[in-house]
């Protein structure tokens, strides 16, 4: 029978253990801030500055303009010169992403309207040659309506006003930084709860707290709550630099982020549990909470990498990862707001995913109790 007694005495146990232990508030505080901030400014899709060859044949009004176009854009770091040749070393070595060739004959293309532009892009970085490919279009077709070609091009005008919902500037960290948040939460949760229990199974604690008349309920709150408090201020330390610092919009409410990461860390605090249950040894509890936990958050939950461009059998895979459901729900409260068509959904398979995990934990438990 549960005992609010037994229950007060254990959580206070464990928060003295916390505030003595220096390695739980490194883990809770000190390691968040350095991951976002790592994440904040280490990790971006965007490309600016790359560095580029524009090989300008022959010398022209117009072929100056366009060059001035290359030099104007954030998006290109141009290095200019004469001869394709001068550059096909340098896009070798990787010092240059790609080279750019205005031909001779650009400024009679222009009248006839049958333009060609070379761009050699290395191959070697796929993504990179795809934004090289896409800014040059850009650049070009920019430069086409300033020096007024575009209206000569065509027989009727057009005005087309193109508007990104969500994310305006187009900035990958709007959706990368509150994704880590999801990432940050899952180290914590999972690797605080696993090397603190395992450690108490290692000096023989807790079999000593075992063996009292304890419940298995009992336990699993007095272990977890403490810690789970200690997530959710880690959790609230994250969200204020990302908005103050970082300068991520927030659409959403308060209230549904502290209950979507409250039940986040259901899965997450419990997984932990689980781990030190089975290993019972820091650095196994170490090792496994790096490779269950924080592995698969980061490569499998669509943070980093699309999953619908995974294959089949991966995607499915990807349902198991709870990070999968709340990086969702954490983008979705801070860029669009409290849509609850995206938002309760993942709030229910997180619930079954923490549901089972812990009924996983109480089973195990209960035999070490028996």
């Amino acid at each position: 029978m549960f005992k609010i007694r037994r229950f007060k005495a254990l959580f206070i146990k464990e928060s003295y253990q916390i505030l003595r232990d220096p390695s739980s508030i490194l883990i809770a505080v000190i390691l968040p801030l350095m991951l976002l901030f790592l994440m904040g400014y280490a990790i971006s899709l965007d490309s600016k500055n790359i560095p580029v060859g524009v090989v300008v044949e022959q010398s022209s009004k117009y072929s100056l303009s366009f060059l001035d176009a290359f030099r104007m854009s954030n998006s290109f770091n141009v290095q200019v010169g004469n001869n394709k040749k001068d550059f096909e070393e340098k896009l070798q070595k990787g010092t240059i992403r790609a080279i750019i060739v205005i031909p001779a004959t650009f400024a009679k293309d222009l009248e006839t309207q049958n333009t060609k532009i070379q761009v050699l892009a290395d191959g070697s970085e796929p993504n990179i040659a795809s934004f090289v490919q896409k800014y040059t279009s850009g650049v070009w077709n920019n430069w086409l309506i300033q020096e007024g070609f575009a209206k000569k091009s065509t027989s009727a005008s057009m005005d087309i006003q193109t508007r990104y919902w969500f994310n305006a500037p187009l900035l990958s960290s709007y959706f990368l930084l509150p994704g880590s948040i999801a990432i940050i939460l899952t180290l914590i949760g999972t690797l605080l709860t696993a090397l603190v229990v395992a450690r108490e199974w290692e000096r023989g604690t807790m079999e000593a707290i075992m063996s009292t008349p304890i419940t298995i309920m009992e336990l699993l709150l007095g272990k977890l709550l403490p810690y789970f408090i200690l997530a959710m201020i880690s959790m609230s330390i994250c969200v204020l630099i990302a908005i103050f610092w970082f300068e991520i919009p927030f659409r959403g409410s308060v209230f549904l982020l502290v209950f979507a990461s409250a039940l986040y860390l259901m899965p997450s605090l419990g997984l932990g549990l689980l781990i030190s249950t089975l290993s019972k040894n820091q650095f196994v509890a170490a090792q496994a909470a790096l490779i269950v936990g924080f592995l698969p958050a980061f490569l499998l939950s669509g943070f980093i990498f699309q999953i619908s461009s995974m294959p089949l059998w991966l995607q499915y895979l990807t349902h198991i990862i709870p990070a999968r459901y709340f990086i969702e729900v954490l983008q979705c409260i801070f860029l669009s707001g409290d849509i609850y068509e995206v938002i309760l959904p993942n709030l229910f398979s997180l619930l079954i995913v923490g549901t089972v995990i812990f009924v996983i934990i109480i089973k195990i438990t209960r035999k070490r109790l028996d």
